[in-house]
């Protein structure tokens, strides 16, 4: 068979699996964030924490809940770098240095997992499962409660309530995320995935030395690395290595569970604003958008010019053979457009235009389908948007599920809106303009360019993959992108619970005959039109100086 062939196959068979999980995982959020009772076990959390599960919150106390539970996982995770010489399990490394401890601390609570490291030659045994793993799992939750949080200001009205952060945290970590990881770490363990607490020990000789491999607990990290959109690879090579991602079939099952959660979020979200019309106009606008991005990245990585890459099949540099370009293309478009960041490839391998479409799907803000949780969140507000569009183009006033959309609503959207470009446009411009920061770039003219516009996108996005190319780990880059981290995280929620406020304080908007019926394809079709446009607006002349620029030349 063909590489091409093989290519669709690969993505006709991970279609069909989304499919199947749609509606059974997506029902089963909505109950979970539904349901009055609490399990046993998260009673038990509940009084270690010194929560009550069942008081309301308005969104200025949901957002304190949110940043006060961050802010203790940066410390801690920060402390925990800054000891590893001295606890036990730490296989030999010493302590953090602070800058990248600093980095390190922010990138896996604001689920960026950006890393500036060698994972197998910096991080030890407790510090990747007791530090980087928990916050995996946690930060995730939190994308998840912030999105609930802003379904629920859709679904309620004439209250400032959007229900209980501690209790959507708690719920959505012991329900949703370790179950499915514990499942998903099983199948990786039994397709190969290394899970052990070894230690560092040498593998044969080569070329007159030995070559050190150290085990670690490979497969439970991974399956939460992919499953909560995380992306941080317990060894530098990420998805590429062997012992992370080891046969075609495991990385079909990482790209399936990058996108599983984010995809079936809709369903979550149109059941509980008591129409599934409404998840399924938001998810055919993520799946247009995916699908066509998937092709266009085979077509870039197909059609080459040159002898070398048509005897290949490909543009095979920085690709796993046992991957093939099909298999590198789909998880490279599904890690961007999500907030994984996770690569089975080298990004700065891949054709100029390529690069490109890469670092396009991080620049349209993750939302096809983008994060768990952010992915969800940041497409509702992209709808508002677009209905603020639709009501300047027919005159009347905007609505969407029943709330109307006023200047109070889009000021709050716009802010959304503008939070990441500027991060992005502004670090990246610095990096450029400075006289230290361009010494830390492999390459030269648009291609190192692209290296540091990619770093920045990742990092403000929250995305956490890498161009690769640049060297990070600097006293500049390492404080930079932690900023851009931070802010491109933090800034977003704080926005998103105040328009969450604001729509459930509402009355709810009776429909009528000039009301825009948001459940259906021309919606649909003026979402994907709203956010391409936007998108490309705001950053076109960033993409020409880079991989444009490139990939013309």
């Amino acid at each position: 068979m063909g590489p091409v062939p093989a290519g669709v196959l690969q993505l006709l068979a991970l279609l069909g699996a989304l499919t199947l999980a749609y509606v059974p995982l997506g029902t089963y959020m909505a109950r979970v964030y539904s349901s009055p009772r609490h399990l046993r076990v998260e009673k038990w959390i509940y009084k270690g924490i010194g929560a009550d599960p069942d008081t309301e919150m308005t969104w200025p106390a949901y957002l304190r809940a949110v940043l006060a539970f961050s802010a203790a996982g940066v410390l801690f995770l920060y402390l925990l770098q800054r000891l590893q010489g001295v606890l036990p399990g730490s296989l030999g490394f010493s302590s953090v240095d602070p800058a990248q401890s600093f980095n390190t601390a922010v990138s896996f609570v604001t689920n960026t997992n950006w890393q500036s490291y060698y994972g197998e030659q910096t991080m030890g045994h407790v510090v990747q499962t007791a530090g980087l793993a928990v916050q995996s799992f946690v930060s995730a939750a939190v994308g998840i409660a912030v999105a609930v949080a802003l379904v629920r200001g859709f679904a309620r009205s004439r209250t400032g309530e959007l229900g209980n952060f501690w209790s959507d945290l708690v719920r959505g970590t012991v329900r949703v995320l370790v179950p499915l990881a514990a499942v998903a770490a099983v199948v990786l363990v039994a397709c190969g995935v290394l899970q052990n607490f070894s230690g560092i020990h040498a593998v044969g000789q080569f070329m007159g030395g030995s070559q050190q491999w150290n085990g670690g607990a490979v497969a439970s990290q991974e399956a939460i690395k992919e499953l909560g959109t995380n992306g941080g690879g317990y060894f530098n090579a990420n998805s590429a290595h062997p012992f992370e991602n080891p046969t075609p079939f495991t990385n079909l099952f990482e790209i399936f569970l990058i996108l599983v959660i984010p995809f079936s979020l809709t369903r979550t979200f149109g059941v509980m604003v008591g129409s599934v019309r409404q998840g399924y106009a938001i998810l055919a606008t993520m799946g247009v958008i995916w699908l066509g991005f998937v092709a266009l990245m085979m077509w870039t990585e197909f059609t080459h010019h040159g002898p070398a890459l048509q005897a290949a099949g490909g543009a095979l540099e920085g690709k796993e053979v046992r991957f093939g370009v099909g298999g590198s293309s789909i998880f490279a478009v599904s890690t961007t457009l999500t907030s994984t960041g996770a690569v089975d490839s080298f990004h700065s391998s891949f054709t100029g235009l390529g690069g490109g479409i890469t670092m396009l799907g991080m620049m349209l803000g993750e939302i096809a389908p983008g994060g768990v949780g952010s992915g969800l969140y940041g497409i509702l507000v992209m709808a508002v948007i677009a209905v603020f569009l639709a009501g300047l183009m027919v005159g009347r006033t905007p609505e969407y599920l029943g709330k109307k959309v006023g200047a109070r609503e889009m000021k709050l959207a716009a802010c959304y809106l503008l939070v990441t470009p500027a991060l992005v446009l502004v670090l990246a411009a610095a990096s450029m303009a400075l006289p230290t920061p361009p010494h830390s770039l492999l390459n030269s003219g648009a291609h190192g360019f692209s290296e540091v516009l990619y770093a920045f996108t990742s990092a403000a996005n929250n995305n956490g993959s890498a161009f690769a190319g640049l060297n990070a780990n600097t006293d500049w880059f390492n404080t930079t992108t932690g900023l851009a981290m931070l802010f491109g995280r933090f800034l977003p929620m704080v926005f998103v619970l105040a328009l969450a406020g604001s729509l459930a304080g509402q009355r709810p908007v009776p429909v009528t005959a000039g009301t825009l019926h948001t459940g259906k394809p021309l919606f649909s079709g003026l979402l994907v039109g709203a956010i391409l446009i936007i998108t490309g607006l705001t950053y076109f002349p960033a993409l020409a100086l880079g991989p444009l620029a490139e990939g013309l030349a």
